[in-house]
This record gives C-alpha cells, structure tokens and sequence, in this order.
C-alpha cells in the first residue's frame, strides 16, 4: 500500500501542487507583464485545518453493513464516497488533524487488516486561480474567412492549425465518441442562474455527475472545464464563435473540483470509475499532483481494462517532475506547446511524458496579430454561471483536451483498443520541430513529439483498412484456386468476381469513402466492415461484439442462402470475408473484444478461431460448388 505522509509533508506537498498544477493563466494583454506564481501560500491545499479525511478501500466481498461496523471499531464514522462507490467499496471518514498516519498502523495492525485493501489520506487537489478578465475584443460574430469551418472566431484557433485539424476533418470529426471531462464541470445545461455557454448549444452531451455537489445536474462554477470541454467539441460551423477540435464527440461533464477549485482523491477515482462504467471511450484530466493515489491508480487501470483511453495533463510547474495521474502507466501525459512549435516555459518534463500538444502562452504574441498565443475557447466571464466570454488560457489543462480530441478522431475510424490509439498518436507524432535539446531530454519534454491529427486519423483509417482488404482479397483467390473447380476458374468468372468481391467488403468495408465524402453519418458507416456493423445497430459503445467478430454469420447465411447456387457464392465471400477480418484482427487488435477477459491474448484467440472457422467454411463450401 501507499506509504502515508503526515500533514506536513501533506501540506508541503500540497503548496508544490498549487504551483505545479495544471492551471492556465487566463490574461489580457495587460497581464502579460505580470509575473508568473513560483509559489503558493503554505497549506492553501488545506481548506480545512481543523481535520482530515481518510480513504477506507475495502474488501469488494463486505457488505455496506459490514464495511461500517469494522470501520466503527476504530472509531471512524465511515460513508460511502458517493453513489457509484458501493462497487468498489470506497468509503471516506473524518478525523482529526494529522491522524491518519497512526491510524492507519492502528488498522494494519489489527485482526481486520486483511479487510482494507487500500488506507491513505484523502489529499485535496487545488486549481491556483489567475487574472480572471475578458481576454478577447473580437465580436463572437465577426465574418468567417474562406474555410471549412464556418466559425467567426476559427482564424485565431492556431493551435488547430498545428496539430493538422482540417486534414483530418475531411475523414473524422469524433463521430460518436463519448469523452468525459473530469474537472471543474460543463456548463452545458441551464438551470435557474446556471446558464449553459452558447457555443456548447450544439455539442451533443450524455448524463454525467457532479461527485462535488453528489447531484446529477453538472455545472461549471469556475470555468476551467467548460473552457476545456470546448477545445475537444466546442459547437462547430454554426457561424458563432470557435471550433472544437473533435466536433462530432458527445461530452459527459463530471465535476469533481469545487467552484474554489478544490478536489479530493476519493472523488476523481470515483468519476474514472463512473466514464469507465457508463460508456466512456476517453478520460480528459486536466488536474494533478505531485503525490500518487493509489485508489485513484486502481481506478485508472479499471478504466483502461474497460478498454477507455485516458489522458491527462503533464504539469504546470516548469520542471523535471512527474505529476499524478500523468504519470501512471496506461495514461498518455500531454506536454504543452507554444505558437512557434517550442515547449513552454510552464510545461512540465520528464520519462513520463508520452506527446505533446498546443497549450498556448499568454506571455507573448508570437503569431503578431496583437493578442496573447493562448488557446481560445468559450467559458464563463469572471467565474460567474450566467454571463460566458471567448477567453484565452494557457496550460498543459489546454493540451491534453487537444489529445483528447485527437483520441476521438481515431477512435471513431474503429480503433477503440487504448494502447492502440496511443500508439497511432504518438506513431504519426511530428518530431521535425523544435529540436533544439538531446534527444533524451527531448523526449523528456515532447514524449513522441507534436501531435499529428491528419496523420493519425490517416493511419487509423489505411492500417486496418488496407490488411483487411488485401486478405479479403486473397483468401477467397486462394481457396479458390486449391479447389480448382473449373465453374469457379473458369467458366464461373462472373461467379468468381462474386465471391472475392463480397469477402473485400465484408473484410473492410468501403474504408476509403470518408476521403471522398467526409465524415458523413452514412459514409461512416458503409465505410465499416461487417464485423464493425454493431456499431450501427449498438453505438460505438458496443464495439467489439464477439458475435458479429465470429463465424455466425456466415453460418447463418450459408444455411439460409446455401440452397441457390448465386446466392452460395455470396455466402461464401461472406465466409472468407469474415475470415480476413479475424484473422487480421487477431494480429492487429484494434478493439477489446467484448465480454472476454482482458484485452490480449484470449481475444486473440476468439478472433484466430472464428477467422479458421470461417475460412474452413468458405474453403470447404467452394468444393461442394
């Protein structure tokens, strides 16, 4: 288990966090003078010094009933986080200033150790608050330039013309995704003095939670993670304000930073559990710290095991130093960009680092259009819920939704495994920029390098596509030429154009139409394969349905078209076209295959079985021709 920290190194490691966090600095052109924090208050993460709360991760086996009276014994009024902690048994307790650490060797050293899986303090996470001004004195509604994106504002969006967006626009807007944004919360709904930004009108949302106020309404009472939100799917060509850079994603607000910009470990881990749980397929976490959690760990590796990409911001502390949860493994931890391609000065660096993306520095005007080079997104003016403005931020917080947006786009060609949109992102990642370090520290400081979307997007699209095709290609060639029935090879040619021409588009659909037409709904999905249809019928919160990535459905057409010769052939393109997929599946592994344990080796298994099933089908039906 995690060693405790008593409250002093609690304390000091709190004041580093408020330095170090993720944070932008919101300016207007007078701020820029203004120095930037090298500290904050001691003890500023402790909003209340007169006590603490420990975490209790129990024994998943106790009941709620269980879980308290063992708790009792050591005098600890235990509750359950929230409503989504009964699952994973995470309670919280009060207790006195400082007591933690001898309580928890109390616990330890009891006959009912083995009933706590996991003691630590419940550390407080905090966002250091910048010049909260209007940052931009451009009408929402200025006329657009000769785009494709129709948003008045767009021109000044920089950021997304150095990760390629409107190269990769023209295949994937995000269609589909669903992205959690845990944070200060969405002002995406409106509820009596809570009004939802304008520009977030049009983004399409799916139930989150507010684990801060434990209500299912979401709202925004700081700005930071509307502001965040926005970068990922801001409304787009409604002639009004700015771009997002995955358009098409759904947003699920989860608010676990208070309008302070305080939050708890307990809460976090509760909210990566609840995207994990509800549909998820990214995690945007634009917060951190210096201290792990290993509640919040074992949260982030029950998401990545539900096949969820998680990404979060490196820190804004201008060092070499790790920040949680970015530096957990199966996390991507985003470094920050300036306008001329260079780290910032704020952006932290170290091994742990995986990309890189535009977070922006207010500090300068590098682009000279007389504004600061921040990133601009809708959020509130002036932190209050009623009034909401085009501002400026800076921060690694406004990297990693870039990265975020990034995962969508690749996500939605069908590439849903999260190491392998990890891959694609950092694979495709420009590193021809900016190389004015060793290439060790480097690394340290852009991970893969620049984010790429139009190359990642491409890759997605082409690597999986263009195997699938060529086995869907070969295999009903190759079975048919072992057969060498002469109906097939010879006088059967109209047949045999048949047969290869329906195994290619069941193994990889028309993969290639988004190039042409975009990312139209029905372009989406006639590009898919069969095997992909679930996400037609089921959402892309279904993908990778084992029964559609299996032999039954060219079982079930060879029984019912099996009888007529014609549609035979059709039936056994289906065959080897499914076997194509599997089988390149199987070496490729782009998705989880659902409902089968982890994400390696027994879907792999799954997928080479039903592929030589298939194959044997199509194989063995051809002589029967």
């Amino acid at each position: 288990m995690l060693n405790d920290h008593g409250t002093l190194s609690r304390r000091i490691a709190a004041a580093l966090f408020g330095a170090a966090l993720l944070v932008p600095a919101i300016a207007s052109a007078q701020d820029l003078n203004q120095p930037w924090p090298t500290n904050v208050p001691f003890g500023t993460m402790d909003h209340d010094p007169n006590a603490d709360e420990i975490i209790l991760d129990m024994d998943d086996s106790l009941s709620d009933e269980e879980a308290k009276a063992i708790a009792a014994k050591f005098g600890l009024k235990a509750e359950l986080n929230s409503a989504y902690s009964d699952a994973p048994n995470i309670y919280v307790a009060r207790v006195a200033e400082g007591a933690v650490p001898a309580l928890r060797k109390r616990i330890e050293a009891s006959e009912h150790a083995d009933d706590f899986e996991i003691i630590e303090e419940n550390i407080d996470y905090s966002l250091p608050l910048g010049a909260q001004s209007k940052a931009f004195d451009v009408p929402a509604q200025e006329d657009a330039q000769d785009t494709q994106i129709n948003d008045p504002l767009y021109r000044y969006q920089w950021n997304f013309k150095q990760v390629n967006a409107e190269g990769a626009w023209g295949t994937s807007t995000g269609r589909d995704v669903v992205v959690a944004v845990i944070d200060t919360g969405v002002a995406v709904e409106s509820k009596g003095n809570v009004k939802a930004a304008r520009d977030l009108q049009g983004t399409q949302t799916v139930p989150g939670y507010d684990f801060v106020g434990k209500s299912s309404f979401v709202y925004d009472g700081h700005g930071h993670g509307t502001h965040v939100a926005g970068t990922i799917a801001q409304t787009t060509n409604n002639k009004f304000g700015v771009a997002g850079l995955a358009y098409n994603a759904k947003i699920m607000g989860l608010r676990v930073l208070n309008d302070q910009g305080f939050g708890q470990v307990s809460d976090i881990a509760d909210s990566i559990r609840f995207a994990a749980d509800n549909g998820a397929q990214v995690i945007n976490m634009s917060l951190g710290g210096p201290l792990p959690s290993l509640v919040m760990k074992r949260a982030i590796m029950h998401a990545h095991k539900k096949g969820v990409t998680i990404i979060a911001a490196a820190g804004n502390g201008g060092r070499r130093a790790a920040s949680y949860p970015a530096a957990y493994d199966h996390v991507v931890a985003v470094a920050a960009t300036q306008y001329d391609r260079g780290t910032t000065f704020y952006s932290q660096w170290g091994k742990f680092v995986d990309i890189a993306a535009p977070g922006g520095n207010t500090r300068v005007d590098q682009d000279k259009d007389g504004r600061p080079d921040g990133i601009l997104q809708q959020t509130l003016k002036n932190g209050r819920t009623d009034q909401h403005d085009f501002l400026l931020y800076m921060g690694t917080s406004m990297a990693s939704p870039h990265v975020a947006a990034g995962a969508a786009l690749v996500i939605s060609q069908g590439v849903t495994h999260p190491d392998k949109v990890e891959a694609i992102l950092k694979e495709t990642a420009n590193t021809d920029e900016s190389k004015n370090y060793p290439e060790q520290e480097y690394t340290e400081r852009y991970g893969a390098g620049i984010m790429q979307v139009d190359k990642a997007v491409s890759k997605a699209n082409t690597k999986q596509g263009g195997w699938r095709l060529l086995l869907g290609l070969l295999l009903p060639l190759l079975g048919a030429g072992v057969v060498r029935r002469k109906d097939i090879l010879g006088k059967g040619v109209d047949s045999k154009g048949l047969l290869v021409a329906t195994s290619a588009l069941t193994a990889s659909g028309l993969f290639f139409l988004p190039w042409i037409f975009g990312d139209a709904a029905a372009v989406s999905y006639l590009s898919r394969p069969l095997a992909e249809m679930d996400i037609l019928l089921f959402g892309l919160g279904s993908h990778q349905n084992p029964l559609m990535a299996s032999a039954l459905l060219p079982m079930g057409a060879y029984a019912l078209l099996g009888g007529h010769k014609k549609a035979r052939v059709v039936a056994l393109g289906l065959a080897f076209g499914m076997a194509a997929f599997c089988l390149s599946e199987a070496v490729l592994l782009t998705s989880d295959v659902r409902w089968i344990p982890g994400m390696d080796m027994l879907d792999r298994t799954w997928l080479v079985a039903n592929g030589l099933f298939s194959g044997a089908l199509g194989y063995f039906g051809l002589k029967r021709y």
